[in-house]
C-alpha cells in the first residue's frame, strides 16, 4: 500500500456504490458487445455513456470489451482498442492520445490485500497511466500503480508490474526493458 492506493472495505457505502457501478457497467457493456466493427458511432456513444465523458470521433474500439466501472476511464484522441480487452478502472485509468491497445489486453487497477487474513476484507486500487503514442501489444497485462511512458511499446504477453520509461520496449513476465526506441 502506498499513497496512491485506495482501499474500499466490504459492507460499506463505498462498496455498495462500487457494486452498483459494476452492475451499470455490465448493462452498458452487454449492449456494446452486441455491436460490430461497422457500428463505430454506436460504440463511441455507448463508451461515452459508460465513462460519462464524450470520446473523440477518432476513438475506435472493436467489441467485445469488458470493464467493471467506466467513470474512472479517460481516453485521449486517436485511441484504438482492439477486441476482447478488459479495463478494471476503479483506481483510475488515463489513456493518452495516439495509443494503440492490442487484442486481449488487460488493464487492471484493482485487486485485494495480499495478506491472507485481509484478502476478503475489501478491494484495493491504484491508477494506471498510459502515455501518448504507446502501443500495448496483444495479451499484455498492466497492473495498477504503473505508468507507461510516452512512445513506449509493451510486447505481446507481457505482465507490467513497474513503470515503463518513455521511449522503451519492455517485455516478459515481469516486464523488463529490452531496449531504447529511437524517435
Amino acid at each position: 500500500m502506498d499513497d496512491r492506493t485506495i482501499l474500499i472495505p466490504r459492507r460499506t457505502p463505498e462498496s455498495a456504490a462500487m457494486t452498483a457501478n459494476v452492475r451499470r457497467a455490465m448493462t452498458i457493456t452487454a449492449a456494446l458487445n452486441r455491436l460490430t466493427y461497422n457500428d463505430a458511432d454506436e460504440v463511441r456513444a455507448l463508451f461515452s455513456e459508460l465513462t460519462g465523458k464524450t470520446v473523440d470521433d477518432s476513438f475506435m474500439l472493436i467489441p467485445p470489451f469488458y470493464t467493471t466501472g467506466g467513470p474512472d476511464i479517460t481516453v485521449g484522441r486517436n485511441v484504438f482498442v482492439n477486441q476482447n480487452c478488459t479495463f478494471y478502472d476503479l483506481g483510475g485509468l488515463d489513456i493518452g492520445d495516439d495509443v494503440m491497445i492490442g487484442p486481449n489486453v488487460s488493464l487492471i487497477t484493482s485487486g485485494h490485500p495480499i495478506e491472507p487474513s485481509r484478502r476478503r476484507a475489501g478491494v484495493t486500487a491504484k491508477p494506471i497511466v498510459i502515455g501518448r503514442n504507446v502501443w500495448i501489444a496483444a495479451g499484455a497485462t498492466v497492473i495498477g500503480g504503473v505508468t507507461v511512458g510516452e512512445n513506449s511499446v509493451v510486447a505481446a504477453g507481457s505482465v507490467v508490474t513497474r513503470d515503463v520509461p518513455p521511449n522503451t520496449l519492455v517485455g516478459g513476465n515481469p516486464a523488463r526493458v529490452i531496449r531504447s526506441l529511437a524517435g
